[in-house]
């Protein structure tokens, strides 16, 4: 049998090597410029605080938040409440994820049935959540499930419609095609539709897990006894500001692990297709 010649990439052009050395760089740069921009307001942070140009007692300083964050590791309570409010933000973004594609798939597939409820998705989008919080306290009661509930809220609606119409948007000769061909809706729902929005299935999964972590937030505000969000209130309440933005800390490193996470599976995607 006649072996097959091996395929090799293409040679690196001068010009190419040129452009990527100048991506690189313009990248190094741009991280440069973040660490150094995040040194210098850490620094005035700090100077402020020793010199007594803020009281340290109502803004805090860094190497305060270091030791309380010390303090927190030492008794093991960050795992506690770190934990707690980790587990509640990946349960209530893996449920929209999941409940917002399947209704989005549903409602292109019934033309009828997305003309009955955009009005209401609209209105229930619009709705400010945290107003919904006291009645799941009263019909789910304090602890997880609540908590959980509330992160799907404020993500949830808006996911639908945002998937809903980017599926609506997706070139409809294709869809013809697949209909001229002989195929049925959902031949053109699996094999144009889906393949078609990843990209934008991924745009919106890195808005929902900040959307998630914000119910999350909100709902740990009002019905836990653990979690960031409950240290959040609880510091306030007792002046322990210490607490409260070593909280607010964690969060935002919380909310770029997750969004980097996605952009690294969105650039993966993009780079093999």
């Amino acid at each position: 049998m006649r072996k097959q010649p091996s395929k090799t990439a293409p040679p690196v052009s001068a010009r190419q090597e040129y452009f990527l050395r100048a991506h690189h760089r313009h990248h190094h740069r741009i991280t440069l410029g973040r660490s150094l921009l995040l040194l210098l307001f850490l620094g005035l942070w700090e100077t402020a605080s020793a010199f007594g140009w803020i009281d340290s007692f109502f803004f805090s300083s860094p190497s305060g938040i270091v030791r309380y964050l010390c303090q927190m590791l030492a008794d093991h309570s960050f795992f506690d409440h770190t934990g707690i409010t980790l587990f509640e933000t990946i349960a209530s973004f893996f449920l929209v994820t999941v409940l917002s594609l399947f209704a989005a798939t549903l409602l292109w597939y019934q033309n009828s049935l997305s003309e009955i409820l955009e009005p209401y998705l609209v209105v229930l989008n619009a709705l400010p959540k945290s107003a919904l919080a006291p009645l799941l306290i009263v019909w789910l009661g304090t602890g997880s499930n609540t908590i959980i509930v509330a992160g799907i809220s404020v993500a949830l609606f808006g996911s639908i419609i945002s998937l809903y119409t980017g599926f609506c948007q997706v070139d409809p000769e294709m869809c013809k095609l697949i209909y001229t061909l002989g195929g049925s809706r959902k031949d053109a729902l699996t094999k144009v539709i889906l393949p078609s929005s990843i990209p934008l299935i991924l745009s919106s999964m890195k808005v929902n897990i900040g959307l998630s972590l914000v119910g999350v937030i909100i709902g740990e505000f009002l019905a836990a006894r653990r979690g960031l969000g409950y240290l959040i209130i609880y510091g306030s309440q007792v002046f322990q500001l210490n607490m409260v933005i070593t909280s607010i800390i964690i969060l935002c490193v919380i909310a770029m692990i997750f969004y980097k996470l996605i952009q690294s599976a969105e650039h993966f995607y993009r780079k093999k297709y």
